[in-house]
């Protein structure tokens, strides 16, 4: 489970609620359906009329992805797999990886080593494994459009909701008590716009793209990896090569405990 994102909201309530207690308003006056329902009956009809159904149908999917931790290939434990492959490539050549494959359990990885272990020009195995990283940022931004926009609109919707909230404040002209409260009640579908549009929906879309670059990063990584077995290029110059991809303090630790496996095996 992704904590953050549930920490994030916990903490973004918190804040709401307790501000409103140190300006002195009653946390009570959330409890507004009329602008719940604007607010997010408003959103979910602009979302619609924005994007097409099997887009919109995703939205579960897409918080389930909000919500769960990626289970990813670090790149610190990508090092030691292609080193291994382009010791057992050059000793063994290309086809002797086919036992290999079977054991690689990221499907992408296992795609791209098959290939190379069919004889695919470099050329081809690049174009097509990149095209599927292209295809998969696609599809990742759609889902990170929807809450980009539903936090465009909701803002909007709560300006509408403070002018029909006004309109029925302004029929009790006559009870001045009355009024205040409905005026205070008109802003609160404005409060839940900013809210929603501001901690909510923005965020939400900021870290499916981060996901997505992370997941792209890591895929674009294991075409470099794979692209330099395929060459015959050394294992140590393998590792080297996917070492700059780590920070330099952590570069600095991984070359030291490869040292120390390599002085400990001989």
């Amino acid at each position: 489970m992704d904590k953050t994102s549930l920490v994030g909201i916990i903490l973004g309530i918190v804040v709401l609620v307790g501000g409103m207690v140190l300006k002195g308003s009653e946390p009570a006056a959330l409890v507004n359906p009329a602008a719940l329902l604007i607010i997010l009956g408003g959103t979910v009809a602009a979302l619609l009329n924005a994007f097409p159904f099997y887009e919109i149908k995703k939205i579960p999917a897409l918080f389930k992805v909000l919500f769960t931790s990626q289970k990813l290939i670090s790149i610190k434990e990508l090092i030691p797999i292609f080193t291994e492959w382009a010791s057992v490539a050059r000793r063994e050549g290309l086809l002797a990886l086919e036992a290999k494959a079977e054991e690689v359990e990221d499907p992408f990885l296992q795609r791209g080593l098959q290939m190379i272990v069919d004889g695919q020009s470099p050329e081809m195995v690049r174009d097509m494994l990149e095209e599927e990283i292209a295809a998969m940022e696609d599809r990742h931004e759609v889902g990170a459009k929807i809450f980009s926009q539903a936090g465009t609109y909701a803002p909007t919707l709560g300006v509408l909701g403070a002018v029909i909230g006004l309109v029925a404040a302004l029929g009790h002209l006559e009870d001045v008590a009355l009024l205040g409260k409905s005026i205070a009640a008109a802003f609160i579908a404005t409060l839940f716009g900013i809210f929603t549009g501001y901690v909510l929906w923005h965020p939400f879309a900021n870290k499916l793209k981060r996901k997505s670059q992370e997941e792209a990063k890591i895929k674009q990584i294991m075409v470099e990896g794979l692209l330099a077995v395929q060459e015959g290029v050394s294992s140590r110059l393998v590792e080297e090569k996917l070492l700059t991809y780590l920070p330099a303090n952590e570069r600095i630790l991984e070359v030291e405990r490869e040292e120390g496996a390599r002085v400990e095996a001989f």
